[in-house]
């Protein structure tokens, strides 16, 4: 009996100090379990051997959510159109076409939405976050992508400067992110909402017209009736997508909801501004998406790219040495895996505009320079420039493949500088990626002159001639940094 005593006075004595210690440490925390989602990717996931694994946000401690919200509400506003009602489409375009919402892309009034929400309108009301009601001009409109721009009237404006929205890179978008729908359904002033990118590159075919261009971005956030136009944007407030359409059968959200990536939208929307019409650039085929019998015949190792069923005479792609057969699997070092997203990366480029291609034949890598044409199957743009202030920034940024914005007075005083701007995004492959420059960098003079507000930067680059300098740092390295290419 002793012998067996003493064992079990050690377990309970065990058992009390494992009790104590527990309640000591987790005592505080609540019953209830907390969900969260991992901190880290695990290593085996990350998409290159050297890259750090990426963080995501706790479901509990979502501080990006507010912070995007604050930065994103005051850009998007409510668009009231005389139109039609669509309503009943079993695709439906979130709400009635008389209503919905829009982006403020640049500080005089620039705005992006749906066409549906202005179609065969000339003017249309705008309503900012703060109520404020003006009347803008309807300047350009793209049925083919369903995009639309207006601009609020000069007069009306005034010299206020609006706030706008930066934009985010949708090429660099991944399935599972976080992102927020901001928008106004049922005539709420900006509402947000949240989810993730559920897929990128989706065609559901509510588009008509030959060249008609769908790789939308879908996501779970719900949208729901008044939301066309509105924003989708990560969670550094960035705008990524135009929230387009939800597919549903009761006339609500459930569960599908779908986005024109960002920059396609920007370059509709910059042509509309500069030209009063799309500028498309063609390649000159026909394409399909690998199917299993390809797959076989052609002995690949994956199912990713797209397929060339015909190549036209004449066209761009003939001349550039493609073939029928080939297997387009990168433009400009972005992959596409399917048939829209080559249409897409496609309709980022005007005719005479080069593109790298790189694609397939008989088991072998091929990289090529294309020159796109437009649909005479020449290389003219089809209208002449109409001039424009928001033109010459969006032009230049464009061609350097760079996203720049103001920094904020707290960013200055925490980085003990008085002048700079910072850098958001960095187009891959374009003229900047090629000096090594990464986001974050902050420029502080161009050709040694100091850098004080977004226009000046402008100025100064348009100015220069031969080789251009930026010099600057970075918050998170030491010591100052240079970059140079020739204009």
């Amino acid at each position: 009996m002793k012998n067996i005593a003493i064992p079990i006075v050690v377990s309970i004595v065990s058992s009390l100090i494992t009790v104590s210690i527990y309640q000591s440490v987790f005592g505080n925390q609540s019953n209830h379990a907390e969900v969260r989602y991992r901190d880290r990717v695990p290593a085996k996931f990350a998409t290159n051997i050297n890259e750090s694994p990426k963080n995501y946000p706790t479901i509990s401690n979502v501080n990006e959510f507010t912070d995007a919200a604050f930065k994103s509400t005051p850009a998007v506003v409510h668009i009231k159109s005389p139109g039609k009602d669509n309503s009943n489409n079993e695709l439906f375009d979130l709400g009635s076409m008389s209503s919905g919402s829009g982006v403020i892309v640049s500080a005089d009034g620039y705005i992006i939405t749906n066409n549906h929400v202005i179609d065969g309108a000339k003017e249309v009301k705008v309503t900012l976050n703060d109520k404020r009601t003006y009347n803008a001009k309807v300047i350009g409109t793209d049925p083919t992508t369903d995009l639309a721009v207006v601009k609020i009237k000069e007069k009306e404006l005034g010299s206020r400067k609006l706030q706008a929205l930066d934009y985010g890179n949708s090429d660099l978008v991944e399935v599972g992110q976080w992102v927020l729908a901001v928008g106004n359904p049922f005539n709420l002033t900006s509402t947000v909402t949240a989810g993730i990118v559920s897929a990128k590159g989706r065609n559901i075919d509510i588009l008509e017209g030959t060249y008609s261009v769908e790789s939308f971005i879908q996501t779970d956030a719900v949208v729901n009736p008044g939301n066309s136009g509105g924003a989708l944007i990560d969670t550094d407030g960035n705008l990524i997508g135009i929230n387009t359409a939800i597919i549903t059968r009761s006339g609500r959200y459930e569960g599908y909801s779908f986005a024109v990536p960002v920059n396609l939208a920007r370059k509709v929307a910059k042509d509309l501004i500069e030209f009063g019409t799309v500028q498309r650039g063609f390649m000159g085929v026909t394409i399909k998406d690998i199917t299993n019998q390809m797959f076989e015949d052609y002995n690949l190792s994956s199912m990713d790219g797209v397929f060339l069923d015909k190549v036209n005479s004449g066209g761009a792609a003939e001349e550039s040495g493609l073939k029928k057969g080939d297997i387009i699997t990168f433009v400009n070092e972005v992959r596409v895996k399917s048939s829209p997203e080559l249409q897409e990366q496609v309709a980022l480029f005007r005719p005479g505009q080069k593109v790298k291609v790189i694609y397939l034949r008989s088991g072998k890598e091929f990289e090529i320079e294309i020159i796109l044409k437009n649909a005479s199957n020449g290389t003219d743009l089809d209208a002449q420039p109409i001039k424009s202030r928001f033109t010459k920034r969006e032009t230049l940024l464009s061609e350097m493949g760079l996203e720049i914005r103001q920094l904020t007075d707290a960013e200055k005083r925490k980085l003990k500088t008085k002048r700079g701007i910072i850098v958001t995004s960095i187009r891959p492959g374009s003229v900047i990626s090629k000096t090594n420059m990464e986001k974050g960098f902050i420029i502080s003079t161009v050709n040694k002159k100091d850098v004080l507000s977004v226009e000046e930067f402008i100025d100064f680059v348009m100015d220069a001639s031969g080789e251009v300098v930026f010099d600057g740092f970075y918050e998170s390295y030491s010591g100052d940094y240079s970059y140079v290419f020739d204009k």
